[in-house]
């Protein structure tokens, strides 16, 4: 973890802190309220959770058009209306889904872009993403459609999402040549899925000078210390799905761990180890209280011996992230 407070994106004045939020949840009905699942979670407790962690210096807001059907962009873009003083504070980040018949991905690409502006009542958005690899388009396809979102000022910076050490590679080499940076890659990534290093994604990341953005931080729940085998997190949460059995001894270190810095608890720990490996964790939150939780992980850091004790008890991860995508947040 660098000692600046904010990372800064290659070739444009767009400036990441050290930590995200998540708003996957904020769009997606069956979990902020709907169905049953959670009647205390709605647009008042959102506008609580987005409040105060603009007020922790989290400013960095990650959507995407296929959270909620726009929803969740939607949402975004009513709470930036009515914040003014702090609009010009905040961080957007969106994505585009490529589906493999969106042949077209220029026009797709674009039309895709004009519509997330509008529900977020944004000029331009500061990141683009392209949310998943799964096009049938070259690299170098999707490298002329964000180039053509970028030259129109759409776009301040551009990134990817879900991309492995070779689809990074590749269309970093094709952004290049068009005189673009490649800014993030967004994956999951977590003590429950250490795939990303132990695959060289990370280190080739760092290499290319592109930021990680990890979705799923804390195992979408799982290492928070609210839950265990007897206890185990309910609804649909498909990401980390280990059995929490598996899990107890993760958070029994992140405990350990948490009692060393004044009581940091579990989720903040798992945080902060995510910040040491030089990436920028985006958890959700869906009031206040989360929303502070989570920036308790900022203004500190783990020591080297402390992240070397979780790496050793990290879980390698699922492979088959590509059947989940759409889900994630």
């Amino acid at each position: 973890m660098a000692n600046d407070e904010f990372i800064a994106l290659p070739n444009c004045d767009v400036r990441l802190p050290w930590l995200g939020l998540g708003t996957w949840a904020w769009g997606d009905k069956s979990t902020w309220g709907m169905n049953g699942y959670d009647s205390s979670y709605n647009i008042d407790t959102i506008r609580e959770a987005y409040q105060r962690s603009i007020a922790c210096g989290v400013t960095l807001l990650d959507t995407a058009e296929a959270y909620g059907e726009g929803e969740s962009e939607r949402i975004i873009g009513r709470l930036l209306v009515e914040d003014k003083a702090n609009r010009n504070r905040v961080v957007v980040a969106t994505k585009f889904i490529p589906f493999p018949w969106r042949f077209n991905v220029g026009s797709a690409l674009m039309s895709s872009l004009r519509a997330s502006l509008e529900r977020l009542q944004m000029p331009y958005v500061h990141l683009y993403q392209i949310h998943g690899p799964i096009s049938l388009r070259s690299h170098q396809a999707m490298a002329d459609a964000l180039a053509s979102a970028h030259s129109a000022g759409l776009v301040k910076a551009v990134g990817v999402s879900n991309y492995s050490e070779k689809e990074v590679r590749a269309i970093h080499r094709a952004l290049k040549e068009r005189g673009i940076a490649l800014s993030t890659n967004q994956v999951e990534f977590s003590l429950l899925r250490m795939r990303p290093e132990s695959t060289g994604l990370l280190g080739a990341c760092k290499e290319l000078g592109v930021v990680i953005l990890s979705y799923s931080p804390v195992g979408q729940g799982r290492l928070t210390g609210k839950y265990s085998a007897a206890n185990p997190p309910p609804g649909k949460r498909n990401f980390s799905a280990y059995p929490m059995a598996e899990i107890e001894p993760i958070i029994a270190e992140l405990r350990r761990c948490g009692e060393k810095h004044g009581g940091k608890t579990p989720s903040q720990v798992a945080l902060n180890w995510l910040i040491c490996k030089g990436t920028v964790p985006i958890p959700g939150a869906k009031n206040a209280a989360q929303a502070e939780q989570n920036a308790g992980a900022l203004g500190w850091r783990l020591s080297a011996e402390e992240v070397a004790a979780l790496d050793r008890v990290a879980k390698p991860g699922q492979r088959g992230v590509f059947n989940r995508i759409w889900q994630h947040g």
